[in-house]
C-alpha cells in the first residue's frame, strides 16, 4: 500500500486496523498479512489498489506559514501540496516541519522510502539551522548535546554547534537574521522538538530552517520552489535507506609486492639494441 502511494507505512497500518482494506473480497484488519498485488485483488476504501510503476520525488523549499502535514482537514490554509506540480499524482511529505518553520521538505509517493527516512529506528540525520537571540553558554550547549528533558521524554543526544556562516548555496528568505545561528543535527523527530529544546535551556528559537534530510540537501532551491530530484539524488537516498545497493566495481588483480612497495608504478625494463660494433676483448687474467 505504501509502495502504491496510499500514504506512509503508519497511515497504511491505520487503514488496515480500521477495516478499510479488503483482500479478495474479505476485510483484513491484521497487520503483516502477505499479499501479492499481481494476483490478489486489494481494495482500499472500495478503490482498487494498483502498484505504482514509477515513483515521484520532489524537494521543496517550504516557506513559513505553509503546512507540511497534509493529512486531515486543513481548511483554507495552504499546504506543501499546493506548491507541488499539479500532475505529480498523490504525494505526501516526509518528516514534520511545523507551520512557522521553513526549509527542505521531501515530497514523494514512495511509502517505503518515506518510512525508512522518518522512523526513529533508522536514525537518519536531519540538519537544521536555528536562530537564537544570544550566544548560548557552554552549559546550555552541553545540555542540548546530551539530551533535554521534555514532556514527551528525554531527547536523544544531538550534534549542536555555533556557526558564523550559513551554507553558501542557501537562499534565505526574508525574516529575522540578527542573533546567533546554531547548527543542530537530530536523529529523531518529536513534535516541535527543537523549539522545545532551545526554550528549555533558556534560548527560544527565533527562526528554524531545515537544510538536509539524510544525504539530501536543500541546496539553492528558491523559497516556494518545488523541483524533481535528480536520478543521482534518488539513487543516493534509496541506497542510504537500504532499498538499493551499489554495484561493486570489478576488482583488478592484486599487483605483486614489488609494485605495491614502489607505489604501483611499473616501468618495464628496456632491452638495449644489439650493438654492431665489435669491441676488443681483454685477455683473461691467468690464475
Amino acid at each position: 500500500m505504501a509502495a502504491a502511494g496510499i500514504g506512509s507505512r503508519r497511515k497504511c497500518e491505520d487503514l488496515i486496523t480500521a477495516g478499510r482494506v479488503q483482500v479478495n473480497g474479505k476485510v483484513v484488519t491484521t497487520l503483516g498479512v502477505k499479499v501479492d498485488p499481481a494476483r490478489d485483488r486489494i481494495l482500499v476504501d472500495g478503490k482498487l489498489l494498483r502498484a505504482t510503476p514509477h515513483h515521484h520525488y520532489f524537494k521543496l523549499h517550504k516557506p513559513r506559514g505553509v503546512l507540511s502535514d497534509v493529512g486531515g482537514d486543513v481548511g483554507e490554509r495552504r499546504t506543501v501540496l499546493d506548491l507541488a506540480p499539479a500532475d505529480a499524482g498523490r504525494l505526501f511529505s516526509v518528516g514534520r516541519l511545523d507551520l512557522h518553520s521553513e526549509g527542505l521538505v521531501l515530497l514523494t509517493d514512495d511509502g517505503e522510502l518515506a518510512h525508512r527516512l522518518t522512523h526513529p529506528r533508522y536514525e537518519h540525520p536531519k540538519v537544521y539551522y536555528v536562530l537564537v537571540e544570544t550566544q548560548p553558554t557552554m552549559t546550555a550547549l552541553l545540555t542540548l548535546r546530551q539530551g533535554v528533558d521534555l514532556p514527551e521524554g528525554r531527547t536523544a543526544p544531538a550534534e549542536v554547534e555555533v556557526v558564523h556562516e550559513l551554507p553558501a548555496a542557501l537562499k534565505l528568505s526574508k525574516g529575522p537574521t540578527e542573533g546567533v545561528w546554531l547548527r543542530i543535527v537530530l536523529r529523531e523527530g518529536k513534535k516541535r522538538q527543537i523549539r522545545q529544546m532551545t526554550a528549555a535551556v533558556g534560548y527560544p528559537t527565533l527562526r528554524l530552517l531545515r537544510w538536509a534530510i539524510g544525504p539530501l540537501t536543500l541546496g539553492d532551491v528558491a523559497l516556494g520552489q518545488c523541483i524533481p530530484l535528480t536520478p543521482t539524488e534518488v539513487r543516493t537516498l534509496r541506497r542510504v535507506v537500504g532499498l538499493e545497493t551499489r554495484e561493486a566495481p570489478e576488482r583488478s588483480p592484486r599487483p605483486p609486492a614489488s609494485l605495491r612497495a614502489s607505489g604501483g608504478v611499473h616501468k618495464p625494463k628496456q632491452r638495449s639494441a644489439p650493438s654492431t660494433h665489435r669491441t676488443h676483448r681483454q685477455p683473461r687474467a691467468s690464475r
